[in-house]
């Protein structure tokens, strides 16, 4: 595959980086690195960029309490304003900007910096707005998928205005009914339920704002049944790596019960992922998806989340995200042996085809600990109890802050219990023993992660 470098502005175009994009990775000595986001995800992205040689300085904007140890957080930078992103990057020499959450890619960070002469020397992690509409815009997704003949279920997609035919349409349907927001609604968009009317009623309230604008639109899918798994592809536009796959759970309750959360716990890898159904992935799905991009003229140089349901050995694409999921990402990074930051610059530079990915051949499990009575409401500034890591564990702080030299929650998913082992159960154990050590009030976490594998 060849495209050219379409969605970049005349002046940057003009304009050489801060290495030449044919320049051998080799030859990169040193990176002042600003990573944008303050979750789970962050923290161990933020850990695996450390770790390399090639990273001279690491600022994390916001970050969080766990985010400190590996590089200086800027509580007071938020990924939201642009400008002020800018000003620190100028300010403080940032040759490479990492964008961790959906947010500032779905709103148009990577084309701000494009569009900016005196920031063309910054390399940028990260799809444009056009490549971002992947995550942010079920409906685009959806299309894209079907022009490019790459399997999904079939769907249709309605807004108030046209609600009588929504319901008319899920009549046409086998239970149960799967409702989406079009839009980012923080993982909580989906809505699956056995009966019509009840369906009906759910999509009555989400096109009357359940969900905000993300709402405004509402996709009405035929429901798959299989097991899912997550695989992540790191694109330059034309050459891709793909990462460790993963599965997560979503649900709040054990069995996969009560409301979707932003995620529980993951495990990577996934037995079911085989060698066979990789391959069928990787031609059906990831070059399918890589090359459509190209066609479409859409310039995407950053990570590709693809969502999958395994329906009797065969990937079908439940949604797409514009970067690393989490918490797949806190099992994924930890797996990666090869330099994590040596592959965001090739993906930057486009120069991925000259990076070679090392992997972890051991199992990698995240138990994440949420706050008591998420994913509804639930209270914040907890004082904590953290204990050290033991050997083969991690500790990823996701939502936490630092408060008078005392670790407080700062959200609904808190902190995570990472643990590597040669088997599932092992890891498991690990990471089931160090989630009982963390203590603070309201402490929840599915005990069941990962047992669904067995």
């Amino acid at each position: 595959m060849s495209i050219s470098w379409h969605g970049l502005s005349e002046e940057r175009k003009k304009t050489d980086k801060v290495w030449n994009i044919n320049q051998e990775l080799e030859n990169v000595q040193s990176l002042r690195v600003l990573l944008l986001g303050s979750g789970g995800r962050e923290s161990a992205m933020a850990r695996a960029i450390s770790q390399s040689s090639m990273c001279e300085a690491l600022f994390i904007a916001p970050g969080n309490a766990g985010t400190s140890q590996y590089g200086k957080n800027l509580p007071n930078l938020s990924g939201k304003d642009f400008n002020e992103v800018a000003q620190f990057v100028i300010d403080n020499n940032i040759s490479l900007l990492v964008v961790g959450p959906e947010d500032p890619l779905v709103n148009g960070i990577v084309d701000f910096f494009d569009s900016r002469i005196d920031l063309s020397h910054v390399l940028c992690v990260g799809p444009g707005k056009s490549g971002a509409r992947l995550e942010g815009s079920k409906d685009f997704s959806k299309a894209f998928m079907q022009r490019h003949q790459i399997p999904t279920a079939a769907y249709q997609s309605f807004d108030l205005e046209h609600y009588d035919e929504a319901c008319k349409f899920i009549d046409t349907l086998k239970p149960p009914y799967v409702l989406k927001a079009d839009g980012l609604a923080a993982g909580k968009g989906v809505i699956i339920v056995d009966d019509a009317d009840e369906a009906k009623a759910e999509l009555k309230e989400m096109l009357s704002g359940m969900f905000g604008d993300a709402g405004n639109t509402v996709l009405i899918e035929e429901f798959l049944k299989g097991i899912e798994c997550s695989v992540f592809v790191a694109t330059d536009g034309e050459n891709y790596v793909i990462l460790p796959e993963a599965k997560d759970y979503k649900r709040i309750g054990e069995g996969d019960t009560g409301l979707n959360t932003g995620g529980m716990g993951s495990v990577s890898p996934v037995p079911f992922a085989n060698e066979t159904f990789m391959k069928k992935v990787e031609d059906r799905v990831i070059i399918p998806t890589i090359r459509g991009l190209a066609e479409e003229n859409i310039h995407y140089q950053g990570f590709i989340f693809c969502g999958l349901m395994n329906v009797d050995g065969d990937p079908y694409v439940i949604e797409y995200n514009c970067r690393l999921g989490d918490p797949e990402t806190e099992s994924v990074l930890p797996r990666i042996q090869s330099d994590f930051l040596m592959l965001l610059v090739a993906m930057a530079q486009g120069n991925l085809k000259n990076y070679k990915i090392k992997i972890d051949p051991r199992t990698v499990t995240t138990v994440m600990l949420v706050s008591g009575g998420y994913p509804g409401s639930y209270p914040k500034g907890i004082p904590m109890d953290i204990p050290n890591e033991h050997e083969d564990t991690i500790i990823f702080h996701a939502g936490t802050k630092v408060q008078d030299d005392c670790i407080l929650t700062n959200g609904g998913r808190v902190i995570t219990a990472t643990a590597f082992g040669n088997s599932i159960p092992e890891a498991l154990s690990k990471s089931f023993r160090l989630a009982e050590e963390i203590k603070f009030e309201g402490k929840n976490y599915r005990k069941d992660i990962g047992k669904d594998l067995l």
